[in-house]
């Protein structure tokens, strides 16, 4: 259901909300092809409810009602729904849930804060890569504060590949090579096999760059 982000040419795929608590926890990921891009998803079941007070419980409720919208497709009815959950109960898990939606109802700034909300509730790692790909995906496009929410998320996850490889995609952008290569490599190293075409052509970049500035100080 998550829409590949278009911006920045390879950037890996939205992080997608299957079901989120309050407090969310990451499966483990689908195998990395260069043909298929990387969904993260995040799942885990509800608390108990006995363990809930009213209120939690339902904006819970609420939350797998609109989990429940979202993989049907029907992006309205999961809009409403996680907006009212986070009415009844300002949780991580709905912000980063409402985050998705408005994202792929292209409705870029709602879905940017949602995930300011989502990463003041609790900083993720999923919620940070999201955040900068919709920067990104702003018109116009805002690579600084792209940069910013990735860095972020490479604090949380330093060894995640899809991290490196989403970073690294904004620096080559702004033509940052040099950094943007070591990332690439840290990404093909960590098992992202479409980041060698990508270690190839910025390479490629930082020879004709180093030609050009040699033949620029010959003069």
């Amino acid at each position: 259901m998550s829409r590949a982000l278009r911006s920045v040419r390879a950037l890996s795929a939205l992080r997608a909300a299957r079901i989120a608590s309050p407090s969310p926890m990451a499966l483990a990921r689908p195998a990395v092809s260069a043909s298929a891009p990387v969904f993260r998803r995040y799942a885990s079941g509800p608390a108990p409810v006995s363990s809930m007070d009213g209120t939690l419980a339902h904006a819970q409720s609420l939350l797998d009602e609109g989990t429940r919208a979202l993989e049907e497709g029907d992006l309205q009815r999961a809009q409403a729904l996680y907006k009212e959950s986070v009415a009844a109960k300002s949780t991580s898990g709905g912000w980063f849930n409402l985050g998705v939606v408005e994202y792929q109802l292209e409705n870029r700034e709602a879905a940017i804060e949602a995930w300011k909300q989502s990463i003041q509730l609790e900083p993720s790692a999923d919620a940070y890569t999201n955040l900068g790909s919709a920067y990104m995906m702003s018109r116009p496009p805002q690579p600084a504060e792209a940069i910013k929410a990735l860095t972020a998320a490479m604090e949380i996850a330093p060894e995640d590949p899809e991290v490196a490889f989403n970073l690294a995609a904004v620096l080559e952008s702004t033509d940052s090579l040099e950094t943007a290569l070591t990332l690439y490599r840290k990404a093909q190293a960590g098992g992202i096999e479409r980041a060698a075409a990508n270690v190839r052509n910025v390479g490629a970049k930082i020879l004709a760059k180093q030609m050009r500035e040699e033949e620029a100080n010959k003069k």
